[in-house]
């Protein structure tokens, strides 16, 4: 049984006050071995600064910066700056700390929403419904069940990875791409914080994956041990409008540039009705191991 069987998301990015003013203390699972899955940090650091704000005023952008590697399971704490809180919008720095080293720094923003004001957002692209799609984990269950079991955020999540048409890469000529459809495997509570945490977890799970797509398949279902190694340098997300992280979303991703041992890579999250939520961009290291 996975050590993980008992959890659900809101368990990965709960958080307990510190004696400090504005401290957190959070745990992260691992997403490679010896190694803290990157989006949990991102989201747990998005969840401290949360915490600070008025609840009607939601995060509509971050950028963070990996600074250090994080262990899984042990202690890292948050701490959070509150830079200004104005009439609009509220600004907060999160610095994570792991055994007194600094591993991670967040720059959150907040804003009072809007209404009546015109919007504009493109289409989405025509991928097919979740449900004539595969499920990734459930290959990955059958070809490494022990790795699947052991992943955190395979107990946690779904994932259907949309098969790339024949034809060229879906990131056009000279890049990579690939469309997934993503969902809470429990329901969430009615906190647009939490959806908005959720889906910060979720955004880390593929995209940097997308830089490798030129010699190797996505994790879930690539057979065989990966030929890539690859490191989140630093991660934005953009929230453009309401969602729920419970109900499916397609994340819509590609990778543009590879080169100085660093891949780039962009996406877009989307609802069911083809509504724009998220924009998200990534740099990652990225080099290919050599032969064996």
């Amino acid at each position: 049984m996975s050590p993980y069987a008992s959890c659900g998301l809101v368990d990965f990015l709960g958080l307990e006050p510190t004696d400090e003013p504005d401290g957190f203390r959070g745990r992260c699972h691992a997403g490679i071995p010896g190694q803290a899955y990157g989006g949990q940090v991102v989201a747990q650091a998005l969840a401290a600064a949360g915490r600070t704000v008025d609840p009607d005023r939601p995060a509509h952008s971050l950028h963070g910066y990996f600074l250090r590697a994080v262990k899984p399971g042990r202690s890292v704490v948050y701490r959070v700056e509150r830079l200004r809180d104005g009439r609009r919008y509220s600004s907060r720095r999160v610095t994570a700390s792991q055994n007194g080293a600094v591993v991670f720094t967040l720059s959150a923003s907040f804003k009072t929403p809007e209404k009546d004001e015109p919007e504009r957002r493109p289409p989405m692209p025509v991928v097919p419904p979740p449900e004539e799609v595969p499920d990734a984990f459930e290959f990955w269950a059958r070809h490494d069940p022990e790795r699947h079991r052991e992943a955190g955020h395979a107990q946690v999540v779904s994932m259907r990875v949309v098969p790339p048409p024949p034809g060229p890469p879906a990131g056009g000529s000279g890049g990579n791409g690939q469309d997934v459809w993503f969902r809470t495997h429990r329901p969430l509570a009615d906190d647009p914080l939490l959806h908005l945490c959720a889906l910060t977890y979720l955004s880390d799970l593929t995209l940097g994956s997308t830089s490798a797509l030129d010699f190797e398949d996505l994790y879930p279902l690539r057979q065989g041990p990966s030929e890539a190694v690859l490191a989140s340098l630093d991660h934005a997300v953009w929230f453009h409008r309401p969602f729920r992280a419970d109900e499916w979303l397609l994340f819509t991703q590609r990778s543009t540039s590879a080169g100085d041992g660093r891949g780039f890579n962009t996406g877009e999250f989307w609802t069911r009705d083809g509504t724009l939520i998220a924009s998200v961009a990534q740099e990652t290291a990225l080099r290919r191991r050599p032969p064996r």
